[in-house]
This record gives C-alpha cells, sequence and structure tokens, in this order.
C-alpha cells in the first residue's frame, strides 16, 4: 500500500518571499540542500545534491506562481524515486501563508519513510524560521 506524508505550517511572511523560498535554488540552499540547481519552471530538472552519495535529481511538474510547485523525483533511491513532493501555498485571512507540504508515492512503510517523514517535520521548520527570521541552519546541523 501506497504511503503519503503530510504537512501544513502557517508561515508568517509574504506569499512571494515563502514561494521564492521553495523554488529558488539560492534560496533552498538555506534550509534543505547542501547544493541546489534549476529553473523554477515546468519540466526543469532541478539537482539536489546532499552529498556525494545522494546526489539527486527531480522534474518540476507543475509550477503555479506563489500558489504551487511540484516536483516527480527522478533520480536519487529505490524509496524515494517512484515519489513526488510538493507546496501548496494559500494566504490566509490574517496575513500569513499557509503552507501545505505533501510528499507521496512511498512504495511501503519502512524506516527511511519514516525518518523521511520526521526529517521534512524539522526542514519546514527551518523553511518558516528562514522566511520569518533570515535564520540559516547550517547544512551539517540539518535533519
Amino acid at each position: 500500500m501506497e504511503q503519503s506524508i503530510y504537512h501544513d505550517l502557517e508561515v508568517n511572511g509574504t506569499i512571494e518571499k515563502t514561494f521564492k523560498a521553495i523554488t529558488q535554488p539560492e534560496h533552498l540552499i538555506n534550509w534543505w540542500p547542501q547544493n541546489c540547481k534549476g529553473i523554477p519552471k515546468e519540466n526543469e530538472v532541478y539537482n539536489f545534491f546532499f552529498t556525494p552519495e545522494y546526489d539527486w535529481y527531480g522534474r518540476v511538474i507543475k509550477l503555479e506562481e506563489n500558489k504551487s510547485f511540484h516536483i516527480k523525483m527522478t533520480k536519487s533511491d529505490p524509496d524515494w524515486n517512484p515519489t513526488s513532493f510538493g507546496f501548496d501555498l494559500e494566504e490566509n485571512s490574517t496575513g500569513t501563508v499557509l503552507l501545505k507540504f505533501w510528499h507521496t508515492g512511498w512504495p511501503k512503510c519502512n524506516h527511511h519513510f519514516r525518518r523521511s517523514s520526521y526529517c521534512w517535520a524539522i526542514l519546514l521548520k527551518g523553511l518558516k524560521d528562514y522566511v520569518e527570521h533570515g535564520k540559516i541552519i547550517p547544512f551539517e546541523e540539518r535533519q
């Protein structure tokens, strides 16, 4: 049975700033991979470099300015390859951003799935701190 990860969080920042933080390589490296290359455009490929052993790629399958950014993994490891992940954004009535994160298509609920679910929660907190306060956690200290 396919497994999925879901996380929702409120971000006290503009939708434009939040969107840049999840789509622009120069911002992604401040809360997720060590290095990143890619163009925020449908069918473009992103390179998410964590270490030489974890030099992964994904293709943009959906991009709506200030609304959605979805990636289908294309070269990673056997557990991540069949997966897709995405961020959907909407502005709340309070002026904050509701970020809905999902990571679907996991083949099974194994250690890697459980660990990734935990890591996404920690990383999304890092994204929130980056957008709200400009806080950058050194790569070596990210989960």
